[in-house]
């Protein structure tokens, strides 16, 4: 997904961002104060999220977490950020019994990479979502070929990468999780 700057100056508060974020027709991300418009994904990009949440919604049934594909956005109050996650879990009755348009305590965070969103992703949002103290998995899906990049929290300064190939099986060990990576890409084929 590209990202744009619609306000170059003006400050707006979380509270004006929700309200104007709620009547929108198109989807923002909250960085400090601006608002940064947010284009539509590839195909590519929508089939591997749909198939991803699918997955995640029939694992998770009565496991008291919840999976929420690319409507959702993570909130991060000490950074003053709203960022919207192509996939988030969180598992944390506080983001369950909220009514919010957004959740404060996911587990695991799922980005697909994108030409213009790649280097942000790695980078700065991944910084930014380090600092969710339930935040335990990252996992980065390349749309242009088969391959997932997973990082796993094993303490707060150590995120142990693992890489996922054609023929490989995914392990998201935050919710218990496994699939072929065959199963991310059905139905893109013959897009790779």
């Amino acid at each position: 997904m590209t990202v744009s700057k619609s306000h170059s100056h003006a400050y707006f508060t979380p509270e004006e961002y929700l309200e104007i974020e709620r009547m929108s027709p198109i989807k923002h991300e909250y960085l400090q104060g601006q608002i940064v418009a947010m284009a539509g994904a590839s195909k590519a990009h929508v089939i591997i999220t749909g198939n991803l949440s699918a997955l995640l919604v029939n694992h998770l049934r009565g496991t008291g977490c919840i999976s929420y594909a690319t409507d959702m956005k993570v909130r991060l109050p000490s950074l003053n950020l709203f960022y919207y996650s192509d996939l988030a879990v969180t598992c944390d009755d506080r983001d369950r019994v909220s009514n919010e348009d957004f959740i404060l305590h996911p587990k695991l965070i799922v980005e697909v990479l994108s030409d213009s969103t790649e280097a942000f992703d790695r980078g700065d949002k991944f910084a930014d979502y380090k600092t969710i103290a339930e935040f335990e998995e990252y996992v980065l899906i390349h749309q242009k070929q088969i391959l997932v990049e997973r990082f796993q929290r094993k303490s707060d300064n150590l995120w142990v990468p693992q890489i996922y190939r054609t023929g490989d099986t995914i392990e998201l060990v935050s919710i218990g999780f496994s699939c072929a990576i065959s199963a991310l890409y059905e139905n893109i084929e013959q897009l790779l």
